[in-house]
């Protein structure tokens, strides 16, 4: 149990926790199909709304903008693209080894349509971003394992609008912006009050500027041969340049700048305790591979929620155990089926599944009604 909650006032509970986001849906989806939802029960209604929020079951086939408008809701959307293509990762044996070794390897634009049959109106840019933190920009059209993208797509989608931000220090440390720096604007200087002062101090000026040419003549020479040695340290120091962008920026200062972002963000960031162990071991640091440490940090996931470890991505019980049921059913012909009933044995009775939409069992249960009323005249 999560005892920070008792030090929360109410008002700061019932923000933290988004429940008049939830009570507001609830109410809009009620209204939105009220003729439904009245005969089916407004009461049970309310009771499987929020045991699904609880289960995080909700945001399954919801819009986009539905999914991601609560931290709850990314963990648990995330969850749901686990659990349902998880199988992906695997190779069809028993051997773990072996699943590890040869794994279904996927591209962008397949793992974009596997999350739109979730979710109709998620945003490829979005699945991209992801991609982008495990082939740093190398070829987007490359394929990647199930493992690699459903843990940098955690990061990228639970932390989008933090992840933003960093991307802007990020950048403003590469091209060298002071953040302390203040811009003053620049104003006019006041002009001469009288013709006749500039003109006096035009010619004392040509004066000046005929003897000084003299000087620069001779210095030319100079310089014209001292030409060849800086065009020389200005490749270096181009190439050097571009050694420096590829290495990143420093992570110290880097740290830093995060550490007032958090304060910002309050609780929509990675820890960080977190983000100094990833930084504080690292001279300089480029943005992918800090979201790629972010991925792979096993304090980060657990912060989320919504995955397991790397070693247990694969292995889910309580889902194949609903796998192999709905399989069973499946294989079940109806010619066992009659010859069971003849020999006498009862069928167990069939249970709505707690994963269907409410919409989807209210439907079957108007259904089932409306059948046994026709039995039943019939026989009348």
């Amino acid at each position: 149990m999560n005892t920070d909650r008792f030090t929360l006032t109410t008002d700061e509970y019932l923000a933290e926790t988004d429940v008049f986001f939830y009570l507001h849906d609830a109410v809009t989806q009620l209204l939105e199909h009220r003729d439904e939802y009245v005969r089916f029960g407004v009461v049970r209604y309310f009771a499987e709304y929020f045991a699904s929020v609880k289960d995080r079951t909700h945001v399954l086939f919801r819009e986009f903008g539905y999914v991601k408008a609560t931290p709850r809701n990314r963990a648990a959307f995330i969850r749901i693209f686990w659990r349902c293509f998880r199988q992906i990762g695997k190779s069809g044996g028993e051997d773990v080894e072996r699943m590890h070794a040869c794994v279904h390897l996927l591209t962008v634009l397949e793992y974009s349509s596997l999350l739109q049959l979730l979710c109709p109106d998620f945003p490829a840019e979005l699945v991209q971003n992801a991609a982008r933190i495990v082939l740093m920009e190398d070829a987007m059209d490359c394929p990647i394992s199930f493992s690699d993208f459903i843990y940098s797509f955690q990061i990228q989608f639970y932390y989008e609008e933090f992840l933003e931000s960093v991307l802007v220090i990020y950048d403003d440390l590469l091209e060298g912006k002071n953040p302390n720096t203040v811009i003053v604007p620049t104003s006019t200087l006041a002009e001469p009050s009288s013709g006749t002062a500039n003109e006096e101090t035009d010619t004392q000026d040509g004066v000046d500027s005929f003897q000084d040419g003299v000087d620069l003549s001779q210095d030319g020479v100079d310089l014209s041969q001292d030409g060849v040695d800086l065009s020389q340290d200005g490749v270096d120091f181009l190439q050097e340049s571009v050694n420096t962008s590829q290495e990143g920026v420093d992570s110290s200062i880097f740290l830093a700048r995060i550490g007032g972002l958090c304060e910002r963000f309050k609780h929509k960031h990675p820890s960080v305790s977190a983000i100094g162990e990833i930084l504080e071991v690292r001279m300089r640091v480029s943005y992918y591979s800090f979201l790629m440490a972010l991925a792979k940090h096993e304090g980060v996931n657990h912060h989320i929620g919504a995955l397991p470890n790397r070693s247990d991505l694969l292995i889910d019980p309580e889902m194949d155990q609903e796998l192999e049921r709905l399989v069973a059913q499946v294989t079940i012909s109806p010619t066992s089926n009659s010859s069971g009933s003849a020999a006498g044995h009862k069928d167990a009775p069939k249970k709505a599944s707690p994963r269907k939409p409410l919409r989807q069992r209210h439907r079957m249960d108007l259904e089932s009604d409306g059948s046994t009323e026709e039995t039943d005249s019939s026989e009348n």
